[in-house]
């Protein structure tokens, strides 16, 4: 067989070799930053970030998470606050700042409390 038939040989052989473990293969892509997904995305990997875990671990993360979720309706309150014409959506988002400031607080608390590295907890 002559060196070029060879080569191309190999390269058709390599190409479908790619193709089909490539459809048994799933590449998982990287997670994501929550900035870079949309609100039904972030609560779903939040979920995701958590469901297997158990205990201390689960708590600890569950926090975490809820931190995040709820200081980005804080934030997004905020804007209401700001930039809606509407009386009731400013009620309404005056009542979540205030409500999940002080659930902020009270979970940035109970963080330091429980999960406070060995030697600094609080009694």
């Amino acid at each position: 067989m002559k060196k070029s038939l060879k080569f191309i040989l190999i390269g058709i052989i390599g190409i479908v070799i790619g193709f089909v473990g490539g459809r048994f293969i799933r590449v998982q892509p990287a997670p994501m930053d929550h900035s870079q997904m949309g609100m039904g995305d972030q609560m779903s990997s939040m979920t995701t970030s958590i469901k297997d875990l158990k205990g201390d671990e689960f708590d600890k993360k569950f926090l975490e998470e809820m931190i995040v979720h709820h200081q980005g309706a804080v934030d997004m309150a905020r804007l209401v606050l700001k930039n809606s014409q509407r009386e009731e959506l400013k009620a309404l988002a005056s009542d979540i700042v205030s409500a999940q400031t002080k659930e902020i607080s009270m979970m940035k608390e109970w963080l330091k409390t429980w999960f406070a590295p060995a030697g600094t907890k609080k009694k």
